[in-house]
């Protein structure tokens, strides 16, 4: 069991758009390995590479309550994302102590490569939506309070910043 250290807010590669993966090899492996492990710890339901400083497109999500059914992606990409809203409490082992509400699409489709390297097509709803999108955000280099006007923004991160 390898959990890894989360980069703190503002490292830059949080803000860096993640590299494709070519293909699965024993290395991507061990990185979904240690991302399923620091997601665990927090505890939480999905993690970006990036957020434990691996500039590549690959990610883990886990929305049961038991935690015992990660979904390993690389390259994810949204197909499709329904008109209905789902608002949500988000957060981030990055910026510590804070969490704002965020309305994102209640469903979403995405395409990815899975641990085998075959092409996936799947449907995500609910909080797995939620995550499924929160992690492609930082894999494209954004964060969750992008989502939120400039001033509830500040106001989120100097409120983090106050509780270091």
């Amino acid at each position: 069991m390898t959990v890894r250290p989360c980069l703190p807010w503002p490292d830059k590669r949080l803000r860096t758009v993640s590299d494709p993966v070519a293909e699965i090899t024993d290395e991507v492996r061990q990185v979904w390995d240690d991302l399923i492990d620091t997601m665990y710890a927090m505890p939480g339901v999905g993690m970006g590479a990036n957020q434990i400083g691996v500039l590549k497109r690959l990610i883990v999500v886990d929305a049961t309550e038991e935690g015992n059914q990660a979904i390993r992606m690389a390259n994810p990409e949204i197909l499709h994302a329904s008109v209905q809203p789902r608002e949500h409490e988000e957060a981030s082992p990055n910026l510590v102590g804070v969490s704002a509400k965020i309305s994102r699409p209640r469903a979403v489709t995405v395409r990815y490569m899975d641990e085998h390297g075959a092409t996936m097509e799947k449907d995500f709803v609910g909080l797995w939506a939620t995550s499924v999108q929160h992690q492609i955000d930082h894999i494209n280099g954004k964060m969750y309070f992008d989502h939120l006007s400039k001033t509830k923004r500040s106001m989120l991160i100097k409120k983090a910043q106050k509780q270091r």
